[in-house]
């Protein structure tokens, strides 16, 4: 069995011997150290976006997982991918794009890990598609990697009692039936 250092880093073919002077200006540009350079380079890569609330918080959840690497030695390398919502996307032209989507987080984080060369991957995702998406990058990509869930959607509350998406949807049926007035819908 391996030992940690007796592991090959992928990330070293990025940041050492004279040719790479220009790879490490350009980590230098962003703040690295030579003591950063000399780590293993672990990605973070998260779904967050501002299209679904199920990874609107993903970015805060990514800076504690960052300090998390930072504190077992290594260097970590934030990145972000696309996340679609299929609660948004849904009932329209957009519900095309969902099932896709999956490929597309799957390729993207697999071409950033690969490109950049990073040893070990943190992974955290949120919703339909980005969980499966992120999964399958980790295992084409055959690297250390911990998968990381974002957690669930908090319910709202109206007047005392916690509402879901689902009950929204439970809603528009009711108004349809005329059960429920319209008023009572936009609530």
């Amino acid at each position: 069995m391996l030992k940690m250092f007796e592991m090959e880093i992928s990330s070293r073919n990025v940041v050492e011997g004279t040719a790479r002077a220009p790879h490490r200006a350009m980590y230098k540009a962003m703040g690295l150290s030579d003591d950063d350079l000399s780590k293993p380079f672990i990605g973070v890569c998260h779904t967050g976006n501002e299209a679904t609330p199920c990874n609107i918080h993903l970015p805060e959840l990514a800076q504690k997982a960052k300090d998390g690497v930072k504190d077992a030695g290594a260097t970590p390398r934030e990145f972000s991918t696309i996340a679609v919502s299929d609660g948004i996307a849904m009932g329209h032209e957009g519900m095309k794009s969902s099932l896709i989507s999956r490929e597309v987080i799957a390729d993207s984080i697999e071409l950033m890990v690969r490109a950049h060369q990073y040893d070990a991957l943190v992974g955290i995702a949120g919703c339909d598609k980005s969980l499966p998406g992120t999964m399958m990058a980790m295992a084409r990509l055959n690297v250390p990697s911990v998968f990381v869930y974002g957690g669930t959607i908090m319910p709202g509350i109206l007047d005392g009692k916690e509402l879901t998406v689902v009950d929204v949807y439970e809603a528009v049926g009711s108004y349809n039936a005329g059960q429920i007035s319209l008023e009572e819908l936009k609530t």
